[in-house]
């Protein structure tokens, strides 16, 4: 989750609690279906009318609610990291008797390893998204209060960018940086 966007993250704090709200109400309404309750009368009805619904209805409510649980529980799962999942790239060179294979997640990993290695860096992760020959950068870099944000802008982009580039043969990388301060709750996106 990028932490720049604000109402996202406003949103998914709304639909979670919305959520728990519902899961209780609902293990609350079994709780005085079964008699577990001792303020509720389970001989009162819900509703007007004495005659039970047939029993295939209770069964398509049931399966009904839980097929839109697990399918809100996953979008709830999905909106927790929305980074590209990594890829594996085959690098192979005319007239080779073999191919390197390499994960993005490891180019990544070396990137943000190089990024935290600035003294102005206390955090550095990084994803790189699309195919091998057009791949993107985004990077969340976490710096110093005191740092001189231009300079380690500028040194992100020259030498650790640059590096990157020259180890995956490309000469262009497009960069999405986010840039934040420790200790702090904001974060400024820069590109």
């Amino acid at each position: 989750m990028t932490y720049a966007n604000r109402p996202a993250r406003l949103n998914r704090i709304v639909l979670a609690l919305l959520g728990v709200a519902l899961l209780t109400a609902g293990v609350l309404a079994l709780a005085a279906y079964s008699g577990r309750l001792g303020w509720t009368d389970t001989e009162t009805p819900l509703v007007p009318g004495t005659a039970a619904p047939p029993g295939w209805v209770f069964w398509l409510v049931i399966t009904a609610a839980t097929l839109l649980a697990l399918l809100c529980l996953r979008w709830l799962v999905a909106q927790l990291h929305r980074m590209p999942k990594p890829v594996s790239w085959r690098m192979e060179a005319d007239g080779s008797a073999g191919r390197t294979v390499l994960s993005s997640r490891t180019a990544a990993t070396a990137v943000a390893a190089d990024i935290e290695s600035f003294g102005d860096v206390s955090r550095a992760d990084a994803w790189l998204a699309g195919p091998r020959a057009t791949p993107e950068l985004h990077l969340v870099v976490t710096a110093e209060p005191d740092a001189d944000i231009p300079l380690l802008r500028r040194r992100i982009h020259d030498e650790a960018v640059t590096r990157l580039c020259r180890a995956l043969e490309v000469g262009e990388l497009p960069v999405r940086l986010e840039l934040g301060f420790a200790g702090a709750g904001q974060r400024t996106r820069l590109r």
